[in-house]
């Protein structure tokens, strides 16, 4: 179907832009914006992944802990939960503050050895997010620990835009972490924020859901490994290739 025919239908939630223009619903203008973090905002080359797999293996002797491990759209502590349940170690307090009192030294190793960068038209739509005539606040909503997400953001300058964030410090739940962002968001405009004022912006299932769980609209991106059709089936408000695919003015409006 044409996007002439699209746009005629009506009712159309999302539009995968690999055509020709872009169609958003209807709504309320966005005063919050939460991205992701890896594979939305950058790639690191797999650097969080290594540096998971050295500290288990310095801090605990498991060279292979991360072997079967999925990473996309987790937090950083289930992830050491799951690591350390299968090897059937206890998951005290001791032991996550043994790991994350080591793993930040070795993600800032290896984010300056692997070759990493900005996903394609982040710098751009920030960019363009911060000219906006209705600017709106630009957040964190991740699935790393605080100290992790700014490693990875400065590594590529990209920290200083976002002025409230929700990690993996303040809840182990996705859906958790999104809400807090929500009352962060909350807190900064003193007011209670629509769902609809939220624009969560991430590139798996699992961002889908957790900008769900808090009803705000979700942008998609797919520039993190997980294909666009796998995406759209999720049913978020919009689906994009990357970045470049979808004007700031359109997405905010």
């Amino acid at each position: 179907m044409e996007f002439a025919e699209l746009w005629k239908s009506g009712g159309i939630r999302y539009l995968s832009l690999t055509r020709a223009g872009f169609l958003r619903p209807n709504g309320a203008v966005i005063r919050l914006v939460l991205f992701d973090i890896d594979g939305t905002l950058i790639r690191t080359g797999g650097a969080g992944v290594k540096a998971f797999g050295k500290t288990f293996a310095t801090e605990f002797n498991l060279p292979e802990a991360t072997k079967n491990v999925v990473f996309h759209g987790r937090t950083d502590v289930s992830l050491v939960r799951q690591i350390l349940r299968e090897n059937k170690l206890e998951e005290s307090p001791g032991n996550f503050a043994r790991f994350f009192d080591r793993y930040p030294f070795w993600l800032d190793y290896f984010l300056h050895l692997l070759d990493g960068g900005p996903c394609e038209g982040v710098h751009g739509f920030i960019n363009g997010l911060l000219r906006a005539p209705d600017k709106p606040l630009l957040g964190l909503l991740t699935g790393n620990i605080r100290l992790g997400a700014e490693l990875k953001l400065r590594r590529y300058n990209l920290w200083h835009p976002f002025e409230i964030g929700a990690f993996a410090d303040d809840h182990e739940d996705r859906n958790c972490i999104a809400g807090i962002a929500h009352q962060r968001g909350n807190e900064k405009f003193g007011r209670a924020l629509k769902g609809e004022e939220i624009l969560v912006i991430g590139d798996t299932p699992r961002d889908i859901d957790c900008g769900k769980s808090i009803g705000a609209k979700v942008l998609a991106v797919a520039t993190g490994g997980v294909r666009l059709e796998e995406l759209e089936g999720h049913h978020p408000t919009y689906a994009v290739a990357d970045l470049r695919m979808i004007r700031v003015e359109d997405a905010v409006a």
